[in-house]
């Protein structure tokens, strides 16, 4: 359930200083006062910013994400997904009345090839790997969804099951909504169809970037790209990726991942210890990397 602080006057403060604006303007006793008090508000549509305030006791709901990473959880007030910053007042207000927060957690199955979709993901900061099959067991990756996205791409375009298989690759928060209810307010909110149409040309680029990375770029600027599109996409310096889920995600040798990992290691760019992967130099891995991830840098201009 969300709310919206529109009745809340105020300045420019802080996410959270607006959050407590909104919840004073309430009127005690009120519907949203009762709502509040039980937990069952999810978000505040901050109008006045364009921003989503993730609201504090959602997060402690839904076992905060950057909390079990071991990271400083986001602050309030940041943008919680790309596509839905783009909508107006009114279509943010009607979409945010059926999405409820939910954690994704490592390795989680949002929905299968050829499955029929039962819901869209708007990630905020959990990242989601696409992939189709390939020879025997194996998968390859055709994407990556974080923010700037949207999980459950088909159903703009009328396709009601998934041509790829959606798997959690970064654990962390999402808003989801049934698929039913999302073809509903698609079929009616123009702002969405935009945005919708914005990612999907840069779906596109990126694709094209990967494939000439894939072609001509050294592992070791792989490696770089896919650390920072994943730290970038999920919010976090601190990643679990196993190699044996790198080596899956870049089409690669394990033995290839773990030479690369040990090369970036032995530079001081990351660290590196039983799955988990820290960022140290952010600068250093970024002028290592491909350049599929500085033209995904700025998703908009892709």
């Amino acid at each position: 359930m969300a709310t919206d602080r529109r009745r809340a006057g105020g300045g420019r403060t802080s996410g959270a200083s607006r959050l407590e604006v909104a919840l004073q303007a309430l009127p005690r006793g009120g519907i949203e006062w009762q709502a509040v008090t039980a937990g069952e508000v999810d978000a505040v549509v901050d109008y006045a910013h364009s921003n989503v305030i993730l609201f504090p006791l959602a997060r402690r709901a839904m076992r905060d994400g950057a909390a079990i990473a071991g990271t400083p959880a986001q602050p309030e007030g940041r943008v919680a997904n790309s596509i839905l910053a783009e909508l107006s007042r009114e279509d943010l207000g009607q979409m945010l009345a059926g999405l409820e927060v939910v954690h994704l957690r490592n390795g989680q199955l949002l929905h299968e090839e050829a499955m029929e979709f039962r819901y869209v993901y708007f990630p905020i900061d959990c990242v989601v790997c696409l992939s189709t099959a390939a020879e025997g067991q194996r998968r390859i990756k055709t994407g990556l969804v974080g923010y700037e996205g949207l999980v459950g791409m088909s159903l703009v375009f009328g396709v009601e099951a998934s041509p790829v298989q959606a798997s959690v690759l970064a654990e962390g928060a999402a808003l989801r909504m049934g698929a039913d209810r999302f073809v509903e307010e698609l079929s009616r909110c123009r702002t969405l169809q935009n945005a919708l149409h914005h990612y999907t040309h840069f779906e596109l680029a990126e694709a094209r970037h990967e494939i000439a990375c894939m072609s001509f770029g050294r592992m070791e600027q792989r490696v770089a790209s896919l650390l920072l599109m994943v730290s970038d996409r999920s919010r976090k310096q601190s990643l679990f990726l196993t190699q044996e889920c790198m080596a899956a995600t870049l089409h690669a040798r394990r033995v290839s991942i773990t030479l690369a990992s040990a090369s970036l290691r032995s530079r001081k760019l990351i660290l590196y210890s039983r799955g988990t992967i820290r960022i140290l130099h952010r600068r250093g891995l970024e002028a290592l990397s491909c350049s599929c991830y500085r033209k995904w840098k700025d998703p908009r201009a892709a």
